[in-house]
């Protein structure tokens, strides 16, 4: 059979009351009941569960053990059955209950972390969902609308959708210091190619071959920037990564930067696509505008 319930929210909430304010007359003056009604709650509430939660010393009410755990236990009740009703009355409203966004790893994440700060308290409880894309992977999001939010690589915007302009990443090429090309002055394409190179995994579902910097014969392809950089301070291979990712490795010199004859780094145009901005919810609009703000203040 069903579990039926043997005490009711208002019980709960009224036990709180009792406790909160020191005692049942100061609770019946607070909710607008009458003492007995309030004594009678109670009392029931404890029948009912076959526990004693009060006990009362001359007029005030005071919890007993058990009672000091239950009510503790209550009040996230409560709180949680607050929350329910408030989403509901929020995507009522048009609030989104979820908000996705889309996130280049080559995109500084301190800038949308100081907007997802500043959200929270606005948020309504509605749950944010970060991915992380690259490359094409972006353009694929957008053109399917599978997020609320895209901050991507402007390069690859696709025809139709308009990015708001955040920041430039600057790429340069780096290796690990006990590299045999951490000790060559201007090194050439060709040479280069002939050495292992690290890429980041394309997350398009149909990536383009010919996407990203793929110039080396041999090349492991990661997830992410961070297994590249675990990697190359071994001494393995070079990579095309960020600055602002390597700034510590750089400075404590278990990364060097490869003295290129040509091409000693790369630029890449980060912006901030809205790919449902007919149906973009209230929710979004807000993060979208704390995301701006934060580029602004810099």
């Amino acid at each position: 059979m069903p579990y039926r319930p043997r005490s009711t929210l208002e019980q709960w909430r009224i036990l709180q009351a009792v406790v909160d304010a020191g005692g049942y007359s100061q609770a019946a003056e607070l909710l607008n009941k009458s003492q007995s009604s309030l004594n009678h709650a109670v009392a029931k509430l404890q029948s009912q569960l076959g526990v004693e939660l009060l006990e009362v010393r001359g007029r005030k009410a005071y919890l007993t053990d058990a009672g000091e755990v239950m009510l503790r236990r209550s009040r996230v009740l409560t709180q949680q059955v607050e929350d329910l009703e408030l989403l509901a009355t929020n995507i009522d409203q048009g609030w989104e209950p979820e908000i996705k966004i889309a996130v280049e790893l080559a995109y500084p994440r301190h800038f949308l972390n100081q907007a997802l700060a500043e959200f929270y308290p606005l948020s309504r409880g509605s749950r944010i969902q970060l991915i992380d894309s690259v490359i094409t992977g972006s353009a694929e999001i957008i053109q399917q609308k599978r997020a609320d939010l895209v901050i991507a690589a402007s390069s690859v915007i696709p025809k139709g959708h308009l990015g708001e302009p955040l920041c430039i990443t600057r790429f340069i090429p780096v290796t690990g210091s006990n590299n045999p090309l951490a000790q060559i002055s201007d090194i050439d394409q060709d040479e280069l190619s002939q050495h292992l190179q690290l890429v980041i995994r394309d997350t398009a579902q149909k990536p383009l071959d010919n996407a990203g910097w793929l110039r080396a014969e041999q090349r492991w392809t990661l997830d992410n920037f961070f297994e590249a950089i675990n990697i190359l301070v071994t001494g393995l291979g070079f990579c095309w990564l960020p600055d602002f990712l390597i700034e510590r490795q750089l400075a404590q010199g278990t990364l060097v930067q490869l003295n290129l004859k040509q091409c000693s780094e790369r630029i890449a145009a980060i912006s901030l696509v809205t790919p449902k901005e007919e149906t973009l919810g209230p929710g979004s609009k807000i993060l979208r505008q704390l995301i701006l703000a934060a580029h602004q203040q810099t």
